[in-house]
């Protein structure tokens, strides 16, 4: 952590590429994998799709994957980062990080179902008056899995975004467009757990908060970084506030 303190900039740069990457995965897997292959609501289509091109969409979930094993140590990142500002705060934010990444994984399993009535053969392959429902199903617990994930995401992006506007080493437009990023998660999570046919209306546009917020954080990580005179002297302030 003291190597993070006196040399920010390599670890800022590391975590901007890997946020970056983590956004360009997510919409892999959401528009060329899924928005490809699924049929939306027509279930019996998308099996023979995804039957088709399985390793399109073994891909999205080996993307899906390797996006939140990203999602560790860009976790580890923001806490070194905001812990300045207050350090319950980015703490808390770090725990609902942690619960989002460990929701969205544990989601994944539903990805595979598609995958694997799709692919049977023989005596385990299914009718097609069953195999539809089946494939709809698993593809509707996943859209439900990911909304509630993203509601934890939701509230660690205001946190963060709270902590960025205070910080004095980061532009606090960062830190607004990123509590926007989070309000837009919440509205589309809890409008696809409360309101189905509000959700259908409102996706995707209600992410487009999301993408330019995450997207300029990660973009001005990689190649700004922080003020590193401002991050010395607000350090030096806390520790002496410590030290009292």
């Amino acid at each position: 952590m003291r190597r993070f303190d006196d040399h920010p900039r390599p670890y800022l740069r590391a975590g901007g590429l890997a946020y970056l990457v983590i956004i360009l995965l997510g919409l892999f897997g959401e528009t060329l994998v899924r928005g490809t292959l699924i049929v939306p609501g027509d279930g019996l289509a998308t099996a023979a799709a995804i039957a088709g091109a399985p390793g399109l969409w073994r891909a999205g979930l080996a993307g899906d994957l390797l996006m939140h094993v990203l999602d560790v140590p860009l976790i580890v990142m923001f806490y070194l980062l905001l812990r300045p500002v207050s350090r319950p705060l980015a703490l808390a934010a770090t725990a609902f990080n942690l619960v989002q990444t460990a929701v969205l994984v544990a989601n994944k399993q539903t990805l595979l179902a598609p995958l694997l009535l799709a692919t049977a053969t023989g005596p385990s392959a299914l009718p097609p008056d069953v195999l539809a429902p089946l494939t709809l199903t698993a593809l509707n617990l996943h859209g439900l899995g990911f909304g509630v994930g993203l509601i934890f995401f939701g509230v660690t992006c205001l946190i963060r975004g709270a902590l960025i506007v205070r910080a004095p080493y980061l532009p606090s437009t960062l830190g607004w467009l990123l509590g926007a990023a989070g309000v837009s998660y919440l509205v589309n999570s809890l409008a696809l757990l409360l309101a189905p046919p509000l959700a259908a209306v409102l996706f995707p546009w209600v992410l487009f908060p999301a993408l330019v917020g995450e997207g300029a954080l990660s973009l001005w990580l990689l190649v700004r970084g922080i003020d590193v005179d401002a991050w010395a002297r607000f350090g030096k302030t806390v520790g002496q506030r410590g030290n009292r």
